[in-house]
């Protein structure tokens, strides 16, 4: 899928990371499928090959997915006090305190999604 500049960074990015998570769901039904095909060994009398291929496959999804959360926690979370230097100044003017507040807001996600990615990468 190429990409057309649109000359907006921010939804050039968001377009990107998008086509990427459409990449992953399309991995992800690759492996359902893959897993309906297991079945066959138990109807051939070997659900034990059904059993291991199956365990073998949730692990390796399961520790995939823990690195990919840990690795992108770990350089978010290293990045917060240089995110947080980022809020627009909030000075005596009405007309900051809109822009204030959304970043505040926004921080506030992204730190909320990182605690989440933690519990999930160590769950």
């Amino acid at each position: 899928m190429t990409q057309t500049p649109t000359g907006d960074p921010d939804r050039e990015a968001r377009t990107r990371m998008l086509a990427r998570l459409e990449e992953l769901h399309r991995l992800h039904l690759a492996l359902v499928e893959e897993s309906r095909g297991l079945k066959r060994f138990t109807t051939e009398g070997r659900a034990r090959a059904e059993i291991e291929i199956a365990t073998e496959m949730l692990e390796g999804y399961l520790a995939a997915t823990a690195a990919f959360l840990e690795n992108m926690r770990g350089r978010y979370e290293a990045r917060l006090p240089l995110l947080r230097r980022g809020e627009p100044a909030f000075g005596a003017r009405p007309d900051q305190a809109p822009e204030h507040g959304a970043f505040w807001l926004a921080f506030s996600r992204l730190c909320a999604v990182l605690r989440r990615a933690e519990r999930q990468a160590s769950g």
